[in-house]
C-alpha cells in the first residue's frame, strides 16, 4: 500500500472519528460515505466527486420536501407528507449502492458485493430508527422520492468523463515543464508507468461554475522573474528532507496536513453542525435541522469539487514543473542530491490542489459558521497532535505553508490555487442554495 493511499485511509478514519454520539440522517451517511471509501481506497481527489454526488442527492431529496431553496439539480417535487429523514436515507443509499455497489453492475467485484452488503444493513438501521418515529405512508413516499433524486443525480453525473479510458500526460523536458517526479506515490497515477495522475479531471462536467476554465488563474511566475527566485529559494530552504530552517512546529503541521489531505474540513464541518445542534435542540425542529445539515454539507462537497476540476484544468493548462524537478535542473543553481520532506503528487505544481480545495472549503465553512469559529483537527495517523485554530482562515494559511514546506509545491501555486478555490465557492453561493421562502 502506497503512502498516499495510507494518508486517504486515515483522512476517512479523521472524518468518521470526528462524529460525536449526536448524529442525525445526513452525517450519518456522510460517514458511510467515507466508510465505503475507505474500503474502496478511493484518492482524495476522487472522493471529491463521490462526496459531491452523495450530497447533493441528500439535499435535493431533502428541499424537495417543502421547498426552502434552490436546488442543486432536481426540482423540488416531493408528495405532501413525504418523509425528508427516509428521502435523505435513500438516496444516499441509492448514490453509495451506484458508486460502490452492485447497483446497476452487471457484474460485480467481490469489493462490491461486500460493500453493498454493508450498505444494506445500514439502511435497514437508518429505516428502522425513521419509523419508529413516523409512518408507513410517510416512509414510502420519502423513499420513493429519494430514490427518484438520487437515479436523477446519477444520470446527470455518471457519464460527466470522470473515467475516460486511454489518456496519458507525460510532460516535457524544456525548462519549467512538467514530467514525471522521481517519488511520485504510485496511486497517483491512474495507469501504470510515469505520466501524470488524473488528467481525466480535465474534462470533467462541472458541477456550478460554467466552465472548468472560468476561474483559470494567470499562471505561475516566468523563470526569470523575481517571483520565481523566491518561490524557488523558500521552497528549496524550508522544503528540504533535511532543512534547518524549518521549525519542529512547521515539521509537524506540515506532515499533518499532508496526511489530513483535503477532507479534514469534512470532518471539521460534521463537528461543528453536531456542536450546533446540540446547543440548538431545543429550538429548530428536526426536518428543519436536517435540511439545513444538507445544504451546508452539499455547498461545501460541491465547492470541493467543482474547486478541483477548475484546478486540474489549470493544471494541464500550465504544466509547470514540481519544485523536485526544478531545484534539481534549474541550470543557474542546480542541486541534484536535494529531496523534499514528502513524496512529490504525480501532477503538474501551479495551482497547488490542496489548495484550490481548500481555499473552497473555508469560503463555504466561514459564509455558516463565520470565520473567526475556534475548532481543532486531529488524525490517527499522527497520534498525540492537535491542530487548534481560532479561525478557518488561520487554517487555511497553515494549509498553504504546508505544502511549501513539505517540499511538493511553490508559494505561487498555493495562493492561486486558494484564490481559484474562493472564485468557484463565491460562485456557488452567488448561484446556488438560495431561499425561496
Amino acid at each position: 500500500m502506497s503512502k498516499m493511499t495510507k494518508a486517504w485511509l486515515i483522512v476517512a478514519a479523521f472524518a468518521i472519528f470526528t462524529a460525536t454520539a449526536r448524529a442525525d440522517e445526513v452525517t450519518e451517511w456522510n460517514q458511510t460515505m467515507l466508510r465505503a471509501g475507505t474500503m474502496a481506497q478511493t484518492t482524495p481527489l476522487q472522493i471529491t466527486r463521490v462526496a459531491a454526488i452523495v450530497q447533493a442527492a441528500m439535499f435535493d431529496a431533502a428541499n424537495g420536501i417543502n421547498a426552502r431553496y434552490t436546488p442543486i439539480r432536481v426540482s423540488p417535487a416531493a408528495p405532501a407528507g413525504a418523509s425528508r429523514r427516509a428521502a435523505v436515507v435513500q438516496a444516499a443509499w441509492t448514490s453509495l449502492s451506484h458508486l460502490y455497489g452492485t447497483l446497476g453492475v452487471s457484474t460485480p467485484t467481490p469489493l462490491q458485493v461486500t460493500q453493498q452488503a454493508a450498505l444494506d444493513a445500514r439502511l435497514r438501521v437508518s429505516l428502522t430508527i425513521i419509523a419508529a418515529q413516523e409512518s408507513k405512508a410517510s416512509m414510502d413516499s420519502g423513499i420513493a422520492w429519494g430514490q427518484t433524486v438520487a437515479e436523477q443525480i446519477w444520470t446527470w453525473r455518471k457519464d460527466d468523463l470522470a473515467n475516460p479510458s486511454n489518456l496519458s500526460f507525460t510532460g516535457d523536458t524544456a525548462a519549467g515543464d512538467w514530467r514525471p517526479t522521481p517519488n511520485a506515490p504510485v496511486s497517483e497515477t491512474i495507469t501504470s508507468g510515469p505520466m501524470a495522475g488524473y488528467p481525466q479531471f480535465v474534462f470533467m462536467t462541472p458541477w456550478v461554475i460554467q466552465t472548468d476554465s472560468q476561474f483559470r488563474p494567470g499562471g505561475p511566475p516566468a523563470l526569470s522573474s523575481a517571483q520565481y527566485a523566491r518561490d524557488l529559494n523558500e521552497t528549496k530552504i524550508m522544503g528540504s528532507y533535511s532543512s534547518t530552517a524549518r521549525t519542529a512546529d512547521q515539521t509537524i503541521y506540515s506532515l499533518f496536513w499532508v496526511v489530513s489531505s483535503t477532507y479534514a474540513f469534512n470532518g471539521a464541518a460534521v463537528s461543528l453542525i453536531e456542536d450546533r445542534d446540540r446547543e440548538e435542540v431545543s429550538g429548530r425542529d428536526h426536518d428543519d435541522t436536517l435540511l439545513e445539515n444538507a445544504r451546508l454539507l452539499a455547498a461545501l462537497d460541491v465547492a470541493m469539487a467543482d474547486a478541483a476540476i477548475g484546478c486540474w484544468d489549470a493544471k494541464f493548462f500550465y504544466h509547470f514543473w514540481r519544485p523536485i524537478t526544478a531545484i534539481r535542473n534549474d541550470g543557474n543553481s542546480a542541486d541534484l542530491t536535494w529531496s523534499p520532506m514528502f513524496a512529490t503528487p504525480s501532477h503538474p505544481d501551479y495551482p497547488s490542489g490542496h489548495s484550490c480545495v481548500s481555499g473552497a472549503a473555508v469560503v463555504i465553512l466561514a459564509n455558516e459558521f463565520g470565520d473567526k469559529t475556534r475548532f481543532n483537527l486531529t488524525s490517527d495517523l499522527m497520534l498525540g497532535v492537535t491542530r487548534s485554530f481560532s479561525s478557518f482562515s488561520s487554517a487555511l494559511e497553515e494549509v498553504k505553508n504546508a505544502r511549501v514546506f513539505a517540499g511538493i509545491h511553490f508559494r505561487t501555486a498555493t495562493e492561486d490555487g486558494v484564490k481559484l478555490g474562493a472564485d468557484v465557492a463565491h460562485y456557488l453561493l452567488e448561484h446556488k442554495f438560495q431561499r425561496v421562502h
